[in-house]
C-alpha cells in the first residue's frame, strides 16, 4: 500500500524523509509498515521529524544472547515481568528517565497521547518489571509489526529492571515467532545483547519479509 511519507531512502544525513505539525495513529501506522519512525525535538519544537536511519540498529532474535555477567545477575533478582499491565504508566516513565544524554525531552506531551492511543489499538506494547512490593521497578514499549518489534524507549527505578523486561521481552517474542527487534540505533546496552547496524536497504528487504499487522501479540 502506497505510502504518505517520501521513501525512506532519500532520508537526508540524520534520517529524516519528511516532517508534520502532529502525531496520529494514522501516521504511525503508515510509517512503521514502511520503515520510519517519529523523533520529535522536543515541546519547543513545532514541526516532527520522521525518521529512516541510513544505519538501522536490529537485534536477530536467532543471534540474541544475555551476557553472562547478567545471566548470574538475573538469578539474585526478585523481579516479575508483566505485559500491557500499564502502558501509560511505562512511557510517562519514560519520558521522564534521566539519561546520560539528558532527559527524555522527545517523548513529548503529543507522543505520549498518540502511543497511549495506539496501544488501545493494539499496536504499540509494554513489558513491565515489578519489584517484591509490586512497585513498578523499570519496563519499556514500542511497536509490533509483523515479526518484528520496534523498541522505542525503556527506563528503570531500580538497577537492572530495564535489563530484565527487555530479556523478558526477547524470549516472549522468540516464543511466537518473531524474527527481529528493531533497535532504531546500537546502544551500549542493546549491543551487548546481540544488536547491530545494518543498511537502511537491508532493514527495508527484513521489514517487506516479516512486516504486516501485530500478529505475534494476538492471543494470550
Amino acid at each position: 500500500m502506497a505510502s504518505v511519507f517520501p521513501d525512506p531512502a532519500t532520508a537526508d544525513e540524520n534520517g529524516i524523509v519528511a516532517y508534520s505539525r502532529h502525531i496520529t495513529c494514522d501516521l504511525l501506522r503508515d510509517a512503521y509498515s514502511h520503515g520510519i519512525f517519529p523523533w520529535p525535538f522536543g515541546e519547543e519544537y513545532d514541526v516532527i521529524p520522521w525518521c529512516a536511519p541510513r544505519i538501522r540498529g536490529v537485534l536477530l532474535l536467532d543471534e540474541f544472547h544475555t551476557p553472562s555477567s547478567f545471566v548470574r545477575e538475573m538469578k539474585k533478582l526478585k523481579f516479575t515481568c508483566r505485559r500491557d499491565s500499564c502502558f501509560d504508566e511505562v512511557i510517562r516513565a519514560c519520558a521522564s528517565a534521566v539519561r546520560k544524554e539528558g532527559p527524555g525531552t522527545w517523548i513529548t506531551n503529543e507522543v505520549i497521547r498518540a502511543y497511549c492511543e495506539f496501544h488501545r489499538l493494539g499496536f504499540a506494547h509494554s513489558f513491565e518489571t515489578f519489584d517484591e512490593s509490586g512497585e513498578l521497578a523499570g519496563g519499556l514499549y514500542g511497536v509490533s509489526v509483523g515479526r518484528i518489534f520496534c523498541g522505542e524507549s525503556m527506563f528503570y527505578r531500580v538497577s537492572g529492571a530495564s535489563k530484565f523486561a527487555f530479556v523478558k521481552l526477547a524470549e516472549f517474542l522468540k516464543a511466537r515467532g518473531a524474527a527481529l527487534i528493531d533497535t532504531q540505533m546500537v546502544t551500549r546496552l542493546t549491543g551487548a545483547f546481540g544488536a547491530r547496524g545494518i543498511p537502511s536497504a537491508r532493514y527495508m528487504e527484513l521489514l517487506a519479509l516479516y512486516g504486516g499487522g501485530p500478529s505475534v501479540f494476538r492471543g494470550p
